[in-house]
């Protein structure tokens, strides 16, 4: 196992190395840059504006520019220099993240909390009233864009004021106690993740149930009947265990899609994540925080697919990396 992992993370190295690279000639491509934006204000000298480019390098050719910037990241774990913010690179996409995985989290407690019962729930009453109302939601479900389903609930709040329209704190979060702290954050938190957490959930409660459904069709579970065993042991005992399996690798794969589908939710309700953060960065043309947090979302989404295979093979003694 430890040699799986090592060899993991040593596949990282150059897959991280070919996102920066197209990542750092795509902005390159892009006209302009910060400074040209800087310029166009009349209160900054153009004397002022070569200065500050011959400080941040821009004024080298790009290749020289991608060298330096990879020579700091190996040599000194730096990654430059927001142009926009005026702090490290890291610093900012670190309270960016932070923020991004909190979102995610409790996303994916929407969306394994409730898919994981109603899957089962949909597969032992198949063919009921039950089975056929809950598969009938999520194929509509499955149709409603995450961006629609965004502005639905912010046009809720906005016409209801039951949760905040934006933000992650309200203003007066200082003056809170921790427990009003905690709840202001979960305040502002719940339409997020139900955004972020609803978009897998209907796929991940028919993946479910028709997991489900096919264990129970298996001879072992046959043979467990016919020794007398209730069905809530048959089910929930042996059967239940052994379809979980396949979401358990799903499991991984959808931290990293949830990490990806938050930039949307950020976006729509001012949540202060990685993906406003890069956009953000984009539209000032940013170069180095726009590469810092592209490469810090890819390293969370490799990390998703290794986790997934991990807690495939915790669960399931039959399969082995070594």
């Amino acid at each position: 196992m430890k040699t799986y992992i090592l060899r993991r993370f040593l596949q990282m190295v150059p897959l991280l190395f070919g996102i920066s690279a197209l990542t750092f000639l795509l902005l390159q491509l892009a006209p302009g840059d910060f400074l040209n934006q800087m310029g166009e204000n009349p209160a900054i000298s153009p004397a002022t504006i070569e200065a500050m480019r011959r400080n941040f390098g821009l004024d080298q050719p790009w290749y020289v520019q991608y060298g330096l910037y990879l020579k700091n990241i190996l040599l000194h774990f730096d990654f430059g220099e927001s142009f926009s913010r005026h702090q490290p690179v890291f610093t900012v996409i670190r309270e960016g993240l932070a923020n991004t995985l909190i979102l995610a989290t409790a996303a994916a407690l929407v969306t394994w909390g409730l898919a994981l019962p109603l899957g089962i729930w949909a597969a032992v009453r198949q063919h009921t009233w039950v089975d056929r109302i809950l598969s009938l939601i999520a194929f509509v479900w499955l149709s409603v864009p995450e961006i629609l389903s965004g502005l639905l609930l912010l046009m809720l709040a906005a016409r209801t004021g039951w949760f905040p329209v934006g933000g992650m704190r309200s203003i007066d979060y200082d003056e809170l106690t921790a427990i009003g702290q905690l709840k202001d954050l979960l305040w502002h938190l719940t339409l997020p993740a139900l955004v972020v957490g609803l978009v897998p959930l209907a796929s991940r409660m028919r993946q479910m149930r028709g997991n489900l459904l096919d264990v129970l069709r298996l001879d072992y579970v046959t043979t467990a009947r016919s020794k007398g065993l209730e069905e809530r042991v048959v089910i929930y005992k042996h059967a239940v265990r052994n379809a979980l399996n396949p979401m358990i690798t799903l499991f991984g794969y959808t931290l990293g899609a949830l990490v990806s589908g938050s930039f949307v939710a950020e976006i729509i309700f001012s949540w202060p994540g990685l993906g406003r953060l890069t956009l953000d960065a984009i539209l000032t043309q940013d170069q180095y925080l726009v590469m810092g947090s592209v490469l810090m979302a890819s390293v969370v989404l490799i990390l998703g697919n290794l986790i997934a295979d991990l807690l495939l093979a915790l669960a399931d003694p039959r399969i082995s990396y070594d």
